[in-house]
């Protein structure tokens, strides 16, 4: 059996590569014949840089930046010949970076995609994209605008804001109600980021409203103050590595990330990649940490199958103490329901 492996990362535990080594690894125990082609992905979020570095030739730059909490942190730029500069926000603002079990929901902020930024344009880009995921910041992007300066975006220097959902800025839907629990902010402190973010919106006047706005807590709503164009991380990415090409010469695309939920219905890999495969007439099968949607809500995505780590090891603190381990053995559990048997 041809099968195409195409993952995110599965935060905090293993990158998009590092996962489809293991799903590849395991479904070969199940299948030693098949053919395994790997296409490690990424949605805008952490590893945008490294997985666009294995399908785009170009030049990474190092750079210093001001980390979320203002701590230096290196960072860097993946410069093409063709004078794209490709950014990862959650370089200089993830989740990551904070000290371990801190949450700085209020405190972080972008002010190192604001260097970033900077560095592209003094390297001489003529393009900008930046991927937008992962961070700890709820800011909506003023740290970025307030650190890159005045005088605006140059003409003649395209910005791109590669998203990895379609959230507004505002509302039951927005960065601070959707994404700030999961940096660490309680129900009070959700509120402040709320009321912060729609004073914010109010005094600049921007799209609040739009798809991605509140991406990255809010800085792809920065982005677009300096007149960025919002498109979809994962099809960035989906469209460099060819995935569409190359899932036309295989039987079934497997994808995955750490937690399958709702937001992974709005611009995550999964998505993408089941929008591949319908593309291709393939079916698509989510190998996850977790799996906290229900059958009739994947399916309507395109989703044939989700399976989850936390299912066959019994519990999540499981699940991350050997994800590589737990990856490879889902995938080969997997690949028995999927695998014509001879």
């Amino acid at each position: 059996m041809r099968v195409l492996v195409a993952p995110d990362c599965f935060t905090g535990t293993l990158t998009a590569a590092a996962a489809a080594a293991a799903i590849g690894e395991g479904w070969s125990r199940t299948d030693p014949t098949g053919t395994v082609d790997l296409a490690p992905l990424s949605d805008g979020g952490p590893g945008f840089v490294d997985v666009l570095r294995r399908a785009v030739a170009g030049q990474l730059v190092r750079a210093q930046v001001s980390g979320p909490i203002g701590q230096p942190v290196d960072a860097g730029l993946l410069l093409t010949a063709d004078g794209t500069a490709y950014i990862e926000a959650a370089q200089a603002c993830g989740l990551a970076l904070l000290p371990v079990a801190r949450s700085a929901a209020m405190q972080a902020s972008t002010e190192g995609v604001g260097d970033l930024l900077r560095c592209a344009l003094d390297h001489g880009a003529l393009r900008v994209v930046v991927g937008v995921g992962g961070t700890a910041s709820t800011d909506g992007g003023r740290g970025a605008l307030e650190r890159f300066g005045v005088g605006g975006w140059p003409a003649g220097v395209e910005l791109t804001v590669a998203t990895d959902v379609d959230n507004p800025l505002l509302g039951a839907n927005g960065a601070a109600a959707v994404f700030g629990p999961q940096k660490g902010a309680d129900r009070a402190t959700v509120a402040v980021l709320a009321q912060r973010l729609a004073d914010w919106a109010a005094a600049t006047g921007g799209p609040a409203d739009a798809p991605g706005a509140g991406a990255g807590g809010g800085l792809g709503y920065g982005l677009m103050l300096l007149g960025g164009r919002r498109v979809s991380g994962a099809q960035t990415v989906v469209e460099a590595v060819g995935l569409e090409q190359r899932a036309g010469g295989v039987d079934l695309l497997l994808t995955g990330e750490g937690a399958f939920d709702a937001t992974s219905l709005r611009g995550k890999v999964p998505r993408a990649v089941a929008w591949v495969a319908q593309r291709t007439g393939r079916p698509c099968v989510v190998l996850a940490g977790r799996v906290l949607l229900g059958r009739r809500e994947f399916a309507a995505a395109g989703i044939d199958a989700a399976y989850s780590i936390e299912e066959t090891v019994g519990s999540v603190q499981a699940a991350r103490d050997r994800p590589a381990e737990g990856l490879a053995n889902l995938a080969e559990r997997v690949a028995r329901s999927w695998v014509p048997r001879r």
